[in-house]
């Protein structure tokens, strides 16, 4: 059997995040809540809410059943310039 879905937005939240750069504070921010309460969510302590999902995913501008169904796939629907060595390399490119 495959992961629970709690466990299995926590690590694509977690994925995400790590892909796109993006930390505990910038998400919280997205969602209207403070850092801790982002980190209460990650570590299992408090579910993540189906408004929640609604709003990573807008964020992140994938579908939330792609957040939903596990890290490869959200990572894979993540479109090109959320990764953040793409992000990177636009920043270095605005210099020139």
């Amino acid at each position: 059997m495959g992961l629970a879905l709690e466990e299995s937005l926590r690590l694509t939240v977690a994925a995400l995040m790590q892909v796109t750069g993006d930390s505990q504070r910038s998400v919280a921010a997205v969602l209207g809540l403070t850092q801790t309460q982002v980190s209460r969510r990650q570590s299992g302590a408090v579910s993540w809410s189906l408004r929640d999902v609604d709003v990573l995913a807008e964020h992140y501008g994938i579908g939330a059943l792609d957040l939903l169904a596990g890290p490869t796939r959200a990572c894979e629907a993540l479109p090109a310039d959320r990764h953040r060595s793409v992000r990177a390399e636009t920043k270095g490119r605005a210099g020139e």
